[in-house]
């Protein structure tokens, strides 16, 4: 079915309608061989809230971004290419009801679907997109994934330490390895992780010793000349500074 579409007219069209309701911002989506499977509207948590995301499911990516106008016009384009993607199921809890995570070595998030049937949906065909991709390339599944981030509502309290309080003055921070929420203290360590950057990033001080003793990567402890406790830029700074759209 798949490759009967890949360059049926109609689906071409179908993708160029997607492309342009992303504008001259988002990337281009239309190239040989690739098939839009599906699109729908799910809840991604993100770090503040839970957030209304605009998904499009192709054969080899998976294509999300806010909602502008629904079904006119999105932004912020996010691309993930399928063949990095493994997928979980997520416990229903509360409000939030038929989820799941998608994980990849460079970024990892949970969403949920309206119902329970479009969970299903969803999870089966993303499966099946990234189980064609790695046959026919004969790669493995991707084993390490980055860590799925603790919203920020869940932690009152430095998740390491459990002894200083956020508040507007000590911000909350995200350790890139472990997605713990934690203090400007606790994590004022950077550590080089390939798979997320190609420059160290926060860790929390657990996951640095962790990290240094196994002896891979590079770690960058307190920096006096930049980044020192004392009228601190490093602690200061809030995870959407730290990285560009870590909001989302």
């Amino acid at each position: 079915m798949v490759d009967r579409l890949a360059n049926s007219e109609a689906n071409s069209k179908r993708i160029q309608v997607v492309e342009g309701c992303f504008g001259t911002a988002g990337q281009p989506l239309v190239i040989p061989g690739r098939v839009l499977i599906g699109e729908g509207v799910l809840t991604k948590l993100c770090r503040k809230k839970p957030k209304a995301r605009q998904f499009f499911l192709f054969n080899d990516i998976l294509v999300y971004g806010n909602i502008v106008i629904q079904k006119k016009k999105y932004n912020k384009q996010h691309i993930i290419p399928l063949e990095s993607v493994t997928i979980d199921t997520v416990a229903d809890e509360g409000d939030l009801r038929n989820g799941w995570l998608i994980k990849t070595p460079t970024k990892s998030f949970a969403v949920y679907a309206a119902t329970a049937t479009e969970k299903s949906e969803w999870m089966s065909h993303i499966g099946k997109c990234v189980g064609d991709l790695l046959e026919k390339s004969g790669k493995a599944p991707t084993g390490e994934h980055a860590a799925v981030w603790i919203p920020d509502s869940e932690a009152t309290l430095c998740m390491r330490c459990q002894k200083i309080k956020f508040t507007p003055l000590s911000r909350r921070h995200h350790c890139r390895k472990c997605g713990y929420v934690v203090c400007g203290p606790c994590s004022d360590k950077k550590f080089l992780l390939p798979s997320q950057s190609s420059k160290p990033v926060r860790v929390c001080e657990f996951c640095y010793l962790q990290l240094a003793s196994a002896g891979g990567g590079m770690g960058l402890g307190p920096r006096s000349d930049s980044y020192s406790r004392s009228g601190s830029k490093f602690n200061n700074v809030s995870d959407d500074e730290d990285e560009e759209d870590s909001s989302d």
